[in-house]
This record gives structure tokens, C-alpha cells and sequence, in this order.
């Protein structure tokens, strides 16, 4: 699939109704200062599209920014779509307004990492650069 070469590519994504983008904008940047290839994908953007988004850029990862409270349904769903097109190489992680009770059952659906809140922007770089590899 992907190159094993170059920077990480990760595609950073707001689904659903959310019209707050300034953490995913904060994240984008953060990982961008890092070195990572980012696709930042804007507002309003539906599952399919990200997944879409995703596999035309050769991602190696994507990122949700959801404070909704439409999480579940949204990580689920991405999650879906990533394994009926033959992508689950893509790793999924996420962050915004998501109940601690909320993380277990999301990590158990395949997301591969949640960031709540207090999250520095310094430790998810670090998490991406530790745990997602180029697609080869």
C-alpha cells in the first residue's frame, strides 16, 4: 500500500455536527510542527468521506476530533467503513468531549487510542510517532 519512506500521514477529522474546530486545528498543527503529513479535512465531514479522504491520501492514521457526544456511533462507524474496504492498516485515534465510562467499549470497537481533554498536545505526538507505523 503505502510508502515506508517519509512522514507519517494522518488525516485529522471533525464527522458529525460538531462547529467548534479550533482542538482539531491545535492537534493538525501540533503533528504538522512534528514532521507528520497532515490532510486536514475541515467541519461537518460524514464517516464515508473521512474513510474516503483517508484511503485517496494513503493515510497511515486518522484522527477524530468529536465533542457531539455522537461519538460511539461516529468511531463505530469509521471503524466499519475502514474494514469493508480492506483499510483497518489505518489506525484510528480520537479526542474531545468523551466520557471516561465511553473509553473501554470505544478501545474494544478498534479505536486504537482516546484523548480526553487534558491531553497535551505534546503527548499525542508522542503516541503517533510511538504507535503508528507507515502502511507497507
Amino acid at each position: 500500500m503505502g510508502a515506508t519512506t517519509g512522514p507519517i500521514r494522518v488525516v485529522v477529522a471533525k464527522p458529525g455536527l460538531d462547529g467548534h474546530d479550533r482542538g482539531a486545528k491545535v492537534i493538525a498543527r501540533a503533528l504538522r510542527d512534528a514532521g507528520m503529513e497532515v490532510i486536514y479535512t475541515g467541519l461537518h465531514q460524514t464517516p464515508e468521506q473521512i474513510v474516503d479522504t483517508a484511503i485517496q491520501e494513503d493515510a497511515d492514521a486518522i484522527g477524530l476530533s468529536i465533542l457531539s457526544g455522537a461519538h460511539m456511533t461516529l468511531f463505530a462507524k469509521v471503524i466499519e467503513l475502514l474494514r469493508e474496504r480492506d483499510a483497518e492498516d489505518i489506525k484510528v485515534f480520537g479526542g474531545g468531549i468523551i466520557p471516561e465510562e465511553d473509553i473501554p467499549p470505544l478501545k474494544s470497537l478498534g479505536v486504537a487510542e482516546i484523548f480526553t481533554p487534558g491531553a497535551t498536545t505534546g503527548a499525542i505526538v508522542e503516541w503517533v510517532n510511538g504507535n503508528v507505523a507507515h502502511a507497507v
